[in-house]
Formats: C-alpha cells, structure tokens, sequence
C-alpha cells in the first residue's frame, strides 16, 4: 500500500486555507501546498505531483468542477484522486460531485481535529479498491 504523504488544497477563503494547513500539516503530518484558485493551482501543480487534490466546490474563476476538468484532461492528473470540499452537501449534489469523478467529498465546515483522519480513510479506501 503507497502511503499517502502530499495533499494540494485549493481553496479560495484564507482562513480555511490556515485551517487545512494546520490540520493537514501538524496533525496530520502531509507535505501541504495551499493554492487560493483554479487557474494557480493548474499552473502550480505539474512541479508538486501532489498524490492528492482537494478542491473547493465554490470558487471565483473556475469552480471546483472545472479544475476537475482541467486536470482530467491532463495526461498528468487524469488519474490523481481528488476531493471536493463543499457546503453544498445534499444527496443529490453529492452523487453528481461523485458522477462527475471525484473520488470522494468532505462536508464543511470540517473538523480540523478529524480532518486527516477523513483523509487518511479516503485515501485507504482508494488504495483498497485498486488492488
């Protein structure tokens, strides 16, 4: 099983970057990079190789679904799993985040105590079903 050591977070709202960076980071122990839209995160990510990429839904510019995009149609990153991170948590919202290839979703607001915990679970699901 590959253990999962870099996370890309792009995320719009700065204190919630803060937040991701301290959870992910100090109690997580993940190799973080904060990007705060779609555009630098595209243009950030081929020097990271992130092994995993949480996207905010709701962003200015490019929402989360079309940076998804982007990276799908990236040799690059059509295979990278990613999460989405939205507020907008219905069931039927959550099934077309999923239908539209992310890997998972994690419900805001987070707890950042819990949160690489989340992440660690997704990623081991992940790594289970490709075996």
């Amino acid at each position: 099983m590959v253990e999962l050591e870099r996370i890309c977070c792009v995320e719009d709202d700065f204190d919630i970057r803060t937040i991701l960076d301290l959870s992910l980071s100090d109690i997580g122990g993940y190799q973080v990079e904060l990007f705060e839209d779609g555009p630098s995160a595209l243009k950030g990510l081929p020097t990271i190789q992130p092994q995993l990429i949480m996207l905010d839904m709701m962003m200015p510019g490019m929402n989360g679904l079309e940076v998804l995009g982007a990276l799908r149609q990236s040799e690059q990153f059509a295979q990278t799993p990613v999460v989405f991170m939205t507020a907008k948590a219905q069931s039927h919202e959550l099934d077309s985040y999923i239908s539209a290839g992310a890997q998972s979703v994690i419900v805001k607001p987070f707890d950042p105590m819990t949160l690489p915990n989340q992440v660690e679970d997704i990623w081991k699901k992940l790594e289970a079903s490709n075996l």
